[in-house]
């Protein structure tokens, strides 16, 4: 596996170095056109690919030289990332992604909780862009966005974008759904159980958003309620702070409900730790499988911290991937009892790759199961053990409101 991404690593780099940026002009006569390749290149296999033909790239690269109409759209750099962007895309993965410098930036900012745009983790359902969950307030929220809205058309007129969603990849939806500050988009959704999609404008807004807040609930002010947003770059400090607070009031605490709802996941080391927290030394969390059959295991290093804690976990179909592995490890165990609607579904993990200029790579390396065997992929999600479905028509939180009757019987 490390010579196959060093070889991805290598193979990008050396298509990099033989570009060289620059524009040799062009005389336009009445009967004639006289055109010069934009870059000079090294055609040259590299040996360890010498049985891949590229000559097909070559011969495309080179008839768009000599006849596309607008030259100043001839751009080798974003031409070559768009090449690669095809290569991954041809995988039929919507999760293993090139992205280039300004998308991999954004990428880790929305993971560190810092960024401009509406405030939505976004998917893939059923091969079609959707709101994976729209984040605690932020503009998505406000305008009515949900978890499990299929995104059929982006328009942002100062970007000039007005575009069906139809092949577009995740960074490039990312992309275009980030704006600056007080800037609009209009995202025609479409909501199941609803016959027509409608647009809905949104002004974007700085985002900044803790992972993990604590609130006190119950008739007696002694439920604590922890909700987990994201498993980012700060959740365990966040985390930390939390579960010291629940320690100090250990003996007046009845339970805690843990609120996964529109959680879209994120680093796996999260759902490790904090799945943890509950269970007992040396029980498994979750098991990696790769393309070769070989399971590694991820187990409990100590005896968690609140294993006495009465628990109820909440989740929806916004909540996805490290999420899923955390409820689904509690609820294999019995540790907890599972409250909501049938989770979203994402089965596979994701290694992050930095490569070079700033560009980055996504690939899908292992699927992930639950201590019992369990393949999200293949269920389609994690079922809840109570299944309570939001109403949409109150304000109430009737998820929540039981979660709570659970703990207080």
């Amino acid at each position: 596996m490390k010579l196959r991404l060093r070889q991805i690593r290598v193979g990008i780099y050396l298509l990099g170095l033989v570009l060289i940026s620059g524009w040799i002009g062009w005389n336009i006569g009445r009967n004639s056109v006289i055109d010069r390749a934009s870059v000079l290149v090294d055609r040259t296999k590299p040996q360890s690919k010498a049985k891949i033909n590229l000559d097909l790239f070559w011969e495309v690269w080179d008839k768009l030289e000599q006849s596309y109409l607008i030259k100043e759209d001839l751009k080798p750099q974003e031409m070559v990332w768009g090449a690669i962007s095809g290569m991954t895309s041809a995988l039929g993965d919507p999760y293993t992604v090139f992205l280039p410098p300004k998308e991999n930036k954004a990428t880790k900012e929305e993971l560190n909780g810092l960024f401009e745009g509406i405030g939505i983790e976004l998917g893939f359902k059923d091969k079609i862009l959707a709101v994976i969950a729209p984040l605690a307030g932020t503009p998505a929220e406000a305008a009515g966005i949900r978890a499990g809205d299929y995104i059929l058309r982006l328009k942002d007129e100062a970007k000039g974008i007005d575009r069906d969603t139809d092949g577009l990849s995740l960074p490039e939806a990312v992309e275009i759904i980030r704006g600056p500050k007080g800037s609009p988009i209009i995202l025609t959704i479409l909501r199941e159980g609803e016959p027509e999609p409608k647009e809905v404008e949104i002004v974007r807004d700085s985002i900044v958003i803790k992972s993990v807040e604590l609130v006190w609930t119950g008739k007696n002010q002694d439920i604590a309620l922890v909700k987990l947003s994201r498993f980012g770059g700060q959740t365990e400090k966040e985390w930390n702070e939390a579960v010291n607070q629940i320690l100090a009031k250990k003996q007046q605490v009845k339970g805690i409900i843990l609120d996964l709802r529109n959680n879209p996941g994120g680093y796996l080391q999260g759902a490790v730790h904090f799945g943890g927290e509950f269970l007992r030394k040396g029980q498994v969390v979750v098991q990696q499988e790769n393309s070769q059959g070989k399971i590694e295991t991820y187990s409990v290093l100590k005896d968690g911290r609140l294993l006495s804690q009465k628990l109820i976990v909440l989740i929806n179909s916004g909540s996805a991937s490290s999420s899923e592995i955390l409820a689904g490890a509690l609820r294999d165990y019995q540790r907890a009892k599972i409250i909501g609607e049938k989770s979203f579904g994402k089965g596979t993990i994701q290694e992050a790759l930095d490569l070079g200029g700033g560009a980055g790579l996504h690939i899908t390396t292992a699927k992930w199961l639950l201590p019992k065997g369990q393949w999200v992929n293949e269920t389609k999600g994690i079922v809840p053990d109570i299944e309570v479905k939001a109403d949409k028509n109150t304000d109430k939180d009737v998820q929540l409101m039981r979660a709570i009757e659970e703990l207080e019987k």
